[in-house]
């Protein structure tokens, strides 16, 4: 009797343990959403259109004046995201990552400019 107890004990406590650690959902990121940062002459407006399927990620980033460029590397885990866009620089081509965080309809993180960290926000529209 007393091992019978002791074994559904020990099943019971296995089962908390594996129960309690559930793997992470990554964030629902598709849509579109209004990326701003500073920029050298003020406020710099970017639509960021995302399309996820599963743990699959694509999209595209637009500025007011400019192309209509495809995100390279995109990927969720959690509510950290990064994604990759080649831009054509002076000297060619030029990769930029930006890395941030995800909290329900919005977004937060940095890209480097150059040497400079520069700080951008996003809002699911």
């Amino acid at each position: 009797m007393k091992s019978k107890i002791v074994t559904l004990f020990g099943v019971m406590l296995l089962a908390l343990v594996f129960g309690s650690v559930a793997p992470a959902q990554s964030a629902k990121v598709a849509g579109t959403w209004v990326m701003t940062n500073q920029g050298r002459n003020g406020v710099v407006t970017t639509t960021l259109t995302l399309i996820q399927d599963g743990a699959t990620l694509k999209g595209s980033m637009k500025g007011e004046n400019g192309p209509e460029l495809q995100l390279d590397s995109v990927t969720v885990s959690g509510n950290d995201i990064t994604f990759t866009v080649t831009r054509q620089g002076r000297n060619g081509e030029l990769k930029v990552e930006y890395k941030g965080t995800v909290d329900g309809d919005t977004m937060k993180g940095t890209f480097m400019q150059g040497q400079n960290s520069v700080d951008w926000a996003a809002k699911r529209s």
